[in-house]
């Protein structure tokens, strides 16, 4: 398979203070949280660049973001405006779209820096050996990567986003599908004062200090 035939895209909202990362605010302050937001993202480009997988897709939020585009240039990426109502329709729309240039896409998120190459790497190959799907889970209940051969709506619509039954939901639906589908060993994100306190132990990325006030 030609490199050409794979395509991994990032999703990523544009590190603005009080628009990301909101239930670290408490800990880190807004203006932290969005620092925070951009390491994050920053970790996960040159992960994804690392993995050497294909052409690479910043799918930003909004897209016309200043820190958004530095990242995109510096990292070799397109940049590329999410579409839809909610993250379903956009993640669907950019399957489709991706698809069309691609026979195999491994979507990621910015929040699970315990993310490496080699986790891409196996998604992409899962995915050339056969299966429809490969996903790897996290502890919250969701999911931090999502590889597709063909989307569809179903897998999407009316996804309780942001829940703890995000993973189970999709399983439901993968085999309503009766997709072919494979997961990969199950990670830990970024979103909660635990996870902050758990990624400053962890020696993954250099994080900032705590709000003192």
């Amino acid at each position: 398979m030609r490199p050409t035939d794979r395509r991994v895209l990032v999703f990523a909202k544009a590190p603005r203070p009080g628009a990301v990362k909101t239930r670290l605010v408490p800990v880190l302050g807004a203006e932290g949280a969005a620092a925070l937001q951009a390491r994050l993202l920053k970790h996960t480009l040159k992960t994804a660049a690392r993995a050497a997988l294909g052409p690479l897709e910043l799918h930003g939020d909004p897209a016309d973001d200043d820190f958004l585009r530095y990242c995109a240039r510096h990292f070799g990426a397109e940049l590329v405006a999410q579409r839809g109502d909610d993250l379903g329709a956009r993640m669907h729309r950019a399957f489709e779209q991706a698809l069309t240039r691609a026979s195999l896409v491994v979507l990621v998120g910015s929040d699970c820096p315990a993310l490496t190459a080699k986790h891409l790497r196996l998604a992409a190959h899962a995915l050339a050996e056969g299966h429809d799907a490969v996903f790897v889970p996290t502890e919250d209940g969701g999911y931090a990567l999502i590889g597709l051969t063909r989307s569809d709506p179903r897998l999407f619509r009316d996804m309780p986003w942001s829940s703890p039954d995000v993973m189970a939901e999709t399983r439901r639906r993968v085999r309503e599908l009766a997709w072919r589908a494979v997961e990969l060993e199950t990670l830990w994100d970024v979103d909660r004062p635990a996870d902050y306190e758990r990624l400053a132990t962890s020696g993954l990325l250099a994080v900032g200090a705590r709000r003192t006030s």
